[in-house]
């Protein structure tokens, strides 16, 4: 097992951690870069958990417009310090996350964000769906599993921002895209509010 310069400069360009953690996780995958990749994934993983409680009084606030300037977006990101505020990698997250929400106009940031008439209306809309596909008579805890699929799969990754896929990287999601920074900086990373605006559009 070698440890090559090119190895660790390979692991950083795919997961922007630092060079220790990427020879620490080439170490422990026998330099096998997709295993690293992913042993790094986990170990962010943990450290987001950790965080997760620690206050955000700092953060900045971003902005996107389109080309066309008919579409636009601005999101409130919140840290735990200036330090990481003014970083410019926390800079191109902000810029990261106004695109997504630009591009993929998400209505709530997570599904915790969501109200239960909201979720209960949106529920039984997909079993009238099943309803009139004629799959009214299976059991109802087999119709309550399929109405959980399509939340899953029509609903949360579509309305809400940390279940959508990273426009830029279809393998992640936003929510992993928020970890992995979480573990780079060392710091609780919470998405506070955001807004979308397009042309034209009504509420």
């Amino acid at each position: 097992m070698n440890i090559t310069t090119q190895l660790i400069k390979e692991l950083r360009e795919k997961t922007g951690v630092g060079m220790m953690e990427c020879k620490t996780a080439l170490a422990e995958t026998n330099c096998d870069i997709p295993k690293a990749v992913e042993y790094l994934k986990r170990q962010g993983l943990k450290v987001a958990e950790k965080k997760q409680d620690k206050a955000t009084r700092a953060g900045r606030v971003g902005a996107y417009i389109h080309t066309n300037g008919k579409v636009g977006a601005m999101i409130e990101l919140g840290c735990e310090t200036d330090f990481v505020a003014k970083n410019e990698e926390f800079g191109e997250l902000l810029k990261d996350l106004c695109l997504q929400i630009a591009a993929m106009g998400p209505q709530f940031v997570s599904r915790t964000d969501l109200s239960s008439d909201i979720l209960e209306k949106e529920k039984e809309f997909y079993r009238q769906e099943i309803a009139k596909e004629g799959d009214a008579k299976k059991p109802l805890q087999v119709i309550d599993k399929i109405v959980e699929g399509k939340l899953e799969k029509l609903f949360y990754s579509r309305k809400c921002l940390l279940d959508q896929v990273f426009i830029k990287d279809d393998k992640i999601k936003i929510g992993d895209l928020i970890k992995t920074n979480i573990a780079k900086f060392g710091e609780n990373i919470v998405v506070k509010k955001f807004a979308r605006f397009e042309l034209g559009a009504t509420d």
